[in-house]
């Protein structure tokens, strides 16, 4: 007996010169939790948009949902079989209700807009009372924090007969705890029968929430398995077609001075006393909770969120940190965490994203560009960066995750920093990128870079680093020698303090 919901054959999507789906074979059964894995322009999202209806597969291609077999999908023909897509940018609307955007596909789906808001407010609860979960139904979408802004999108997509939810890397923007609680609603859902797609490129989260697993790989079926049957070695060789080996950071100080001294720096309401010293060619790792200081304290050093108190040493000088300028001037780069939103000027080329913190060396008295410099500057950087684009002047909106992050490191490179702060450099990266980042980080650092990585994986910065604070409620909790401790001890110091 046939138990899958989902069957797809031979499924093949091109578009003007790319082959972004090439004969794939997929099929999702009844009541599972269901993982895509692969890098970023795997084929993933035309996956899913040619189950959604979206995007319309080549002529050969064999798709049948809940037993049907479909020739031409529409969204809203996916909708009635039980398909609902929840994307990475959740398509809410920040300024309406809870209530409201929960309440919204009925709405619609009903074509009658004048809803009482006794209705409205029932249909919001039963959403939620299936997954077991309370929200402020008054409250705007916009106030809330990301992780219950995914519970609203799943809320709105259980008011229709979903019968298979699809959550497109619906962990990129939550902590770890929201992760938890993602997935326990995502293992609510399946006892009541609701499979699901989850698309992700986070070998853990993979490993934790799915009862199988499918790899692509550009735009091939690579396999099937058991979630039970991988590991991260073989989940990310099946992803990339490389064995990728993660060794220890050896880091050795000798007799020099510190690069960066922080002494007892507080900031009201961020973080207090905070102390820790920096050496030359070392890379520290700050992890902790969502809340724990470790952003505003990025942001102080960077100069962007003076602090009240304490002092900061660079190369044994004292720093004035009222403005990301003199960070700048003195040699300290800083790449968000967020580089959508404040690493990238996005619409912009990426040559002129750049050379934004030099624009003043290759500018004349006039603040004219001198273009010959420009052109090198750009190019220089392109190449040691290894930059994959079709020329300079493409928008960086259109590169991939790891090459955008490439830019911004190349943009804090061209000032040549005494020291780099780098907040999540991998978020939103997949498997083979990711690897490619933390192998220039220990590239820079052996030059005598000194660098903070902050982040909440706890194997990034334990593989990556040479020592670790660990942060909770604005203060340093532990310092963790990375050569006599491993993930383990971190996660459970960091259990310890929840």
């Amino acid at each position: 007996m046939n138990d899958s919901f989902l069957e797809m054959r031979n499924v093949s999507k091109r578009y003007t010169g790319v082959q972004a789906l090439d004969s794939v074979d997929f099929d999702i059964r009844n009541g599972e939790i269901h993982c895509l894995a692969g890098e970023n322009g795997s084929g993933k999202s035309t996956l899913i948009k040619i189950i959604s209806g979206v995007e319309q597969p080549e002529k050969g291609s064999e798709i049948s949902i809940g037993g049907r077999p479909i020739n031409h999908q529409s969204t809203i023909g996916s909708m009635r079989l039980g398909v609902e897509v929840i994307y990475q940018d959740l398509s809410l609307f920040s300024n309406m209700t809870v209530a409201e955007n929960i309440a919204l596909n009925e709405i619609i789906g009903s074509r009658n807009l004048v809803v009482l808001k006794k209705q409205e407010t029932e249909i919001a609860q039963n959403a939620m009372k299936r997954i077991g979960i309370h929200l402020p139904l008054e409250e705007l979408v916009g106030d809330l924090s990301m992780g219950d802004q995914q519970l609203v999108a799943i809320c709105r997509a259980l008011t229709s007969d979903v019968k298979l939810l699809i959550m497109d890397e619906p962990t990129t923007a939550l902590t770890r705890k929201e992760v938890g609680g993602l997935f326990q609603v995502v293992e609510d859902l399946k006892k009541q029968g609701i499979t699901s797609l989850f698309v992700s490129h986070k070998l853990g989260e993979v490993f934790e929430i799915a009862d199988r697993v499918t790899v692509l790989r550009d735009g091939k079926t690579v396999g099937t398995y058991q979630a039970g049957e991988l590991n991260d070695s073989k989940l990310s060789f099946l992803m990339t077609g490389q064995n990728l080996v993660y060794k220890p950071y050896v880091y050795n100080r000798g007799d020099s001075d510190p690069i960066l001294e922080v002494r007892k720096l507080t900031k009201k309401n961020n973080y207090a006393d905070i102390t820790f010293k920096l050496f030359p060619g070392e890379i520290l790792g700050i992890t902790g909770l969502l809340g724990s200081g470790r952003t505003e304290l990025a942001l102080s050093l960077f100069g962007m969120n003076p602090p009240d108190g304490g002092d900061v040493m660079l190369e044994g000088h004292p720093l004035n940190l009222k403005s990301a300028n003199e960070s700048l001037n003195a040699g300290i780069g800083y790449v968000p965490e967020n580089r959508l939103a404040q690493g990238l000027v996005m619409p912009q080329s990426v040559g002129r994203n750049i050379i934004l913190t030099t624009i003043r060396r290759i500018t004349d008295k006039y603040r004219v560009i001198n273009w010959e410099k420009y052109t090198y500057v750009v190019a220089e950087w392109i190449k040691q960066m290894r930059i994959k684009i079709p020329n300079p002047e493409s928008p960086v909106r259109t590169l991939s995750g790891g090459n955008q992050q490439r830019v911004v490191l190349a943009k804090w490179m061209a000032i040549q920093p005494k020291v780099l702060i780098l907040d999540g450099p991998t978020v939103g990266i997949d498997v083979a990128a990711k690897s490619s980042i933390h192998s220039f980080i220990r590239e820079l650092a052996a030059t005598g870079v000194g660098i903070i990585v902050i982040s909440d994986e706890v194997q990034e910065v334990h593989g990556n680093c040479n020592r670790i604070l660990l942060m909770h409620r604005g203060r340093i909790k532990e310092d963790f020698e990375v050569s006599s401790s491993n993930p383990t001890d971190i996660q459970q110091a960091i259990e310890r303090l929840v």
